[in-house]
């Protein structure tokens, strides 16, 4: 074991370097020149802390990090690996941390007092579309439910109490398992219980019988297949083609104060986006990267499947997705779209997390900072889509469009 431990660690030693190298070859050797570090454009903080908790879709930070290109903007980016949601609200909060890698529905949460303390709070960017899923019990799966069709038919007919684990009550992944289980007729709120489990304790809750499914990002839901406890039952992708997942958020007060700095990191971390979906040996060297103890602490094999779309269902079904975890794609996922900010709030107000209807779009526009994201895509040479606002039809065949935000968190049949 001791042998074939040093060999991976000889060869992720390798990997970074050859990668590193690779970077400040291409950069031209801007990664050490510091292009945004003078005269009004110098950032106000020069070292910066970033939370991530262990998930695939950290990757960005991380090799903002490990590459270089924080030092292009005359920052250090200095990631901080946490262990829960709840932990990286509560260092966000009290500024044990500059800004983290976290749930879109978070931000939203803290700036409107739902979740915890009330903050105002920032998003900077998006960082990644899709590659999240809802993984099911083998135990289940073997009765039938290998699908939300199958997981409703299974529970109509073997009552009992079915938990179900998200990962923060305002987030992503709770949004997503709510929204799916609800498209198949189950009431989220009153046919199971919901728990909350920090991502890296899914699959050994789920291995103990704590839980019959859960919702997580990646490679959670890939290792509870490679241990033989579960299987995927949809893919978020499915639920809503590129959807919002993961953000670079911070306190208002942050960016407020350090205007620069937030510029900077934002631009950093746009550009390893764009680095890792440049090419198949980048998003390799990515996996072998952040499978490291310092990230997510896991097999290479468990994390680089799935970030090239590669999936299987742990039934013998097996897919290429095109629409698989993106960091990038020309600008696209990184733009901070205020409709999807609206989304998340109308979620909140459809399971009663907010108990009142808000004023949408004026929310959205005062935490997803677009202006300051303009500037950092300008600095790293990044399009930018014309329009705040987008369009998506989701797995229930209902449009999203946050046209009539209030009628359509209103229009659910299920909800609380």
């Amino acid at each position: 074991m001791t042998t074939r431990d040093s060999k991976t660690d000889l060869t992720r030693r390798t990997i970074l370097k050859a990668g590193a190298a690779v970077t400040v070859s291409a950069l031209g050797g801007l990664a050490t020149q510091g292009a945004w570090a003078a005269g009004s454009d110098k950032p106000e903080k020069e070292e910066v802390r970033i939370g991530f908790i262990p998930l695939t879709d950290c990757a960005s930070v991380v090799m903002a990090s490990v590459l270089g290109f924080d030092k292009k903007y005359g920052i250090k980016i200095v990631p901080s690996k946490e262990a829960s949601w709840a932990g990286v609200r509560d260092k966000l909060v009290n500024g044990e941390l500059d800004a983290a890698h976290v749930l879109y529905g978070l931000i939203y949460g803290v700036h409107l007092g739902v979740s915890g303390p009330k903050k105002d709070m920032a998003v900077m960017m998006a960082i990644n579309n899709n590659g999240q899923a809802i993984t099911l019990s083998r135990k289940i799966a073997e009765k039938g439910a290998v699908d939300g069709a199958g997981l409703a038919k299974l529970m109509k007919a073997d009552k009992r109490e079915y938990t179900f684990a998200q990962t923060f009550p305002t987030g992503t992944h709770a949004m997503w398992l709510y929204y799916w289980l609800a498209a198949n007729g189950i009431d989220p709120m009153k046919d199971a219980k919901v728990i909350t489990v920090p991502p890296p304790q899914m699959v050994a809750n789920m291995r103990v019988g704590n839980m019959d499914g859960f919702c997580v990002g990646e490679p959670w839901n890939h290792r509870a297949i490679v241990d033989g406890i579960g299987i995927t039952a949809t893919t978020t992708q499915d639920i809503w083609k590129d959807h919002p997942e993961k953000v670079l958020g911070t306190t208002a007060e942050f960016v407020n104060k350090y205007p620069n700095t937030a510029r900077a990191m934002t631009a950093a971390v746009l550009e390893a986006g764009r680095w890792i979906d440049a090419s198949l040996s980048n998003k390799l060297k990515m996996a072998e990267t952040i499978a490291g103890k310092s990230y997510v602490n896991t097999s290479i094999d468990v994390i680089n499947q799935r970030i090239l779309g590669r999936y299987q269902n742990g039934l013998g079904k097996t897919w290429d997705d095109p629409n698989y975890m993106k960091f990038y794609n020309d600008g696209a996922v990184n733009f901070p779209y205020l409709s999807d900010g609206m989304w998340f709030l109308t979620q909140h107000k459809r399971w009663g997390l907010l108990k009142e209807d808000v004023d949408y779009l004026a929310v959205a526009r005062s935490i997803n900072r677009i202006d300051l994201y303009k500037d950092a895509a300008g600095m790293a040479k990044v399009n930018v889509p014309k329009d705040p606002m987008r369009s998506s039809r989701l797995v229930d065949g209902v449009t999203w469009d946050g046209k009539n935000p209030k009628a359509y968190a209103a229009s659910f049949k299920i909800r609380a």
